[in-house]
């Protein structure tokens, strides 16, 4: 442990070491010259020797004092260098974006290095979940949410809009609606918030089919139920932009529709952060990303 003087002290005499004034340094300490005399005399007390001599009008260092000034001098040279260098560094901002766990998947997480490559002082974090976050707390910067587009409070910029079709392995030889009742139907869980969602119920109903639509596989989210459908394990009613990729390389196809168009694909932040820099970083990256586009059955 360091057994050192005041640091007032030490400020002090390297201050009017410097002036060889008590009146320079004072004003430069925005004290008085009689406090500055008090921290002299308390650090010439703790050493037990002198730092001036005091002449008419005048200060002279001692042979202690002019050996002590230069180690105080660069000390706080030192100082003050390093804390100009903590100033003049970029500060690091993180944005934090919040949605669903399928649209983080894959949409934006094969996108992040390019907000890196934007935004090379703005960690991004992605938030996936199907439960909404409240943007008013600290959770979340901005989201990307689905629904009907009206949040109260909050600002909802559109994006894309849902398209839902089943969707199967070719090998599954899938041709017409009857052949559904020949496969497991594959599930995702909704949120409980929504209302008239898209799920087998109302697809079947839009179909006019009469069908059993509680049987099958339940996932948590729409991610797992794609890679079911992807692996031959049934078919799933899934939303046709998030899986495009699949439909293009024929791992996935839609055999029949029709297609349920529900809600939309909303950048929601609340109206008080429209002007902060995170928000307006993960806006303009949103903009620059190839929206999801369904392919018609």
């Amino acid at each position: 442990m360091r057994k050192l003087p005041s640091l007032n002290a030490l400020r002090a005499f390297e201050a009017v070491a410097r002036h060889l004034s008590m009146k320079e340094a004072a004003h430069e300490m925005s004290v008085t010259p009689t406090a500055v005399s008090h921290q002299i005399r308390q650090l010439e007390e703790s050493i037990g020797s002198p730092l001036f001599e005091r002449r008419v009008r005048a200060l002279v260092l001692t042979p202690q004092g002019r050996a002590l000034y230069p180690v105080l001098r660069d000390g706080f040279d030192t100082f003050a260098q390093a804390l100009q260098r903590i100033r003049e560094e970029p500060q690091r901002s993180h944005a934090t974006l919040t949605t669903t766990a399928a649209l983080a998947a894959r949409w934006l997480a094969p996108a992040v290095a390019s907000f890196q490559h934007l935004h090379p002082d703005i960690d991004l974090r992605i938030h996936a979940s199907d439960v909404a976050l409240d943007l008013a707390g600290d959770g979340a910067d901005i989201a990307i949410r689905y629904g009907a587009g009206r949040w109260p409070g909050l600002v909802a910029e559109h994006l894309f809009d849902d398209a839902y079709a089943p969707v199967c392995h070719p090998r599954l030889a899938v041709r017409q609606p009857s052949d559904l009742a020949s496969h497991p139907l594959i599930h995702s869980q909704w949120q409980p918030s929504l209302r008239d969602v898209p799920d087998w119920r109302a697809w079947v109903e839009a179909a006019g089919l009469a069908l059993e639509t509680e049987r099958g596989l339940v996932f948590s989210d729409e991610t797992h139920a794609i890679g079911a459908a992807a692996a031959g394990q049934g078919v799933a009613l899934v939303n046709l932009p998030l899986v495009a990729p699949e439909l293009e390389s024929g791992t996935l196809v839609v055999p029949f529709g029709p297609v349920l168009r529900r809600f939309g694909f909303f950048l929601v932040y609340p109206e008080h952060r429209r002007e902060a820099r995170t928000t307006e970083a993960v806006r303009a990256w949103v903009s620059t990303l190839a929206l999801p586009r369904d392919i018609p059955a």
